[in-house]
């Protein structure tokens, strides 16, 4: 069987410029635009009407847009609408479901469930999210700083870093608005990166045993292509298991997707950008531990 003998490493300007864009252009729309706050942070309120029935969401969605033109509205369980507003007061939300009992025929109280997210506990929960992601990426740090060295943990954390921008940006650029599930998807999203970046990372400590005349790039190179197989295999998996949920079960549409695009960057992340980065910073450590040897000669020649 023919081996893979990929050369990643040398070709980190192409990574790091693909990366750079898509973050640059999401950053431009964060800076015009900003993020699309959902409800859980902005503050809002979500309605979920039982319809009784199947019923077409494209021609419900045009009496919603009537009461709120910003409102987001998702099929749950086949006949019940879920509507998320941040403007939908108690009176337009009580015409709001009329109409759409004399529409469609609705029960008497059709309404399933109706709550009020204030501003404050929407700021309260971004703040909480954003603690939860950096308590959990000082761990990470420490931990692979203890389990490999700090380089490994520093090129671990700014892949993870780049993971996070990236799926912010798509948010940022296409809009999507980001709710209270998309905390959980983007500590997940953590997990899953770290995963696959400490497995190539573990066949990269194994050969820089038993290849020590070898370079950081080598090294790297040669333990991306023992571990490639493995990283496609499992980031497909994943994938596949994802979308199914994305697509079948729009209920949790708001985790599923941030995970899908999150996981799509982590495995990549994991080979184009932790590995490169991990060459980079080990080049500078042997150049300066070189440096530092030849410090005394060079002293003990000017005298």
């Amino acid at each position: 069987m023919r081996k893979t003998n990929f050369k990643i490493v040398g070709k980190w300007r192409i990574w790091f410029t693909f990366s750079m864009a898509i973050i640059i252009l999401g950053l431009g729309f964060m800076a015009t635009k900003g993020l699309n706050m959902g409800i859980d942070f902005a503050g809002g309120t979500s309605v979920v009407i039982e319809m009784g029935s199947d019923f077409n969401k494209a021609d419900v969605d045009a009496v919603v847009k009537k009461y709120d033109t910003n409102a987001v509205s998702s099929k749950v369980n086949g006949t019940q609408l879920e509507l998320r507003s941040q403007s939908l007061d108690t009176e337009n939300t009580a015409n709001l479901v009329a109409e759409l009992k004399t529409a469609y025929k609705l029960s008497e109280n059709p309404v399933i469930s109706e709550s009020t997210i204030g501003a404050a506990i929407g700021a309260e929960q971004t703040s909480g999210g954003i603690k939860a992601v950096l308590i959990a990426s000082l761990l990470m740090l420490i931990y692979i700083s203890f389990r490999f060295r700090f380089n490994f943990a520093l090129a671990a954390i700014i892949a993870l870093l780049h993971d996070i921008l990236i799926t912010l940006s798509v948010y940022a650029i296409f809009q999507i608005p980001l709710n209270t599930p998309f905390i959980a998807a983007v500590l997940t999203i953590l997990g899953y990166s770290i995963n696959d970046t400490i497995v190539i990372f573990d066949r990269i400590r194994e050969n820089l045993k038993s290849n020590k005349h070898k370079t950081p790039e080598a090294v790297a190179d040669q333990s991306i292509n023992q571990s490639i197989t493995r990283s496609i295999n499992t980031l497909a998996t994943t994938l596949f298991t994802i979308v199914a949920v994305y697509v079948f079960v729009p209920a949790v549409r708001d985790f599923a997707l941030p995970i899908t695009i999150g996981i799509i960057s982590g495995g990549y992340s994991s080979t184009f950008i932790a590995s490169p980065v991990w060459t980079m910073l080990e080049k500078k450590m042997i150049e300066k531990h070189t440096a530092k040897k030849k410090a005394p000669f060079k002293a003990a020649k000017a005298k």
